[in-house]
């Protein structure tokens, strides 16, 4: 696997009142791609805003976020409109799908916004959602309901699945279904990073940060990841 992402010196700084707050604090990491990585921390150690900052949802104060050859933390508004519509698929705890539309119809808003989507039908079908894409969200189970968040998000093809507490809302079963399906993406060549307080996930990632006070802990490559079966959930 190639290096895909590198951040260097990576800094967010808030101002609160008359004081700063790093919350993230000179960050180095590198990330291969099609890694499927799991990044864990205590609440408060920088997890989402790292998460933000990766999605083009936030920029840093300084420092670099290189995603492939180009610096995203150097991006203008139109620039990471652009790079979270074509290269990044978002999937979150709640599901943030449409309760007035189908399941298909849910996936295909994502043609609104990327040049790049995939085939609605395809998608649903490798999420095992086919036979359902004429329902509506509030006919589904909660895992269901977050397969269609993923046919959303893997519709435009992207470069980075970011993933914040994926299976935080579902029970242990409909959770490995889930966690199948994602590490089904990095398997395809697909850079999956989760956000997780779950630290059973770690045990199936190839790469294991640790996030405390806003810098980085340790990041850890695991030459053996166990198979999502082999974890006793």
């Amino acid at each position: 696997m190639n290096s895909f992402i590198e951040l260097k010196n990576l800094k967010k700084t808030y101002t609160i009142g008359e004081q700063e707050f790093n919350a993230l604090d000179g960050i180095n990491l590198s990330i291969n791609q099609g890694e499927f990585v799991v990044i864990l921390g205590p609440s408060g150690a920088g997890k989402s805003t790292l998460l933000n900052l990766l999605g083009g949802m936030d920029k840093a104060t300084s420092g670099s976020i290189l995603i492939g050859e180009n610096d995203i933390a150097k991006y203008d508004d139109k620039e990471l409109t652009r790079y979270r519509a074509n290269d990044v698929g978002f999937i979150f705890q709640f599901y943030n799908i449409m309760p007035t539309l189908t399941v298909d119809e849910n996936v295909n808003l994502i043609k609104d916004v990327t040049n790049t989507s995939k085939n609605s039908k395809d998608v649903l079908e490798s999420v095992g959602l086919l036979r359902h894409a004429d329902k509506f969200p509030g006919e589904l189970s909660g895992g269901e309901q977050q397969r269609v968040s993923i046919a959303r998000a893997i519709m435009k093809n992207p470069k980075v699945l970011l993933c914040d507490e994926p299976t935080g809302a579902l029970d242990s079963k409909t959770g490995v279904e889930v966690l199948k399906l994602l590490r089904k993406q990095s398997d395809n060549d697909t850079t999956v990073i989760i956000v997780t307080h779950n630290s059973l996930i770690a045990d199936i990632a190839d790469r294991v940060i640790r996030i405390k006070n806003g810098k980085v802990e340790e990041s850890i490559l695991n030459k053996h990841p166990k198979k999502i079966d082999e974890v006793k959930w």
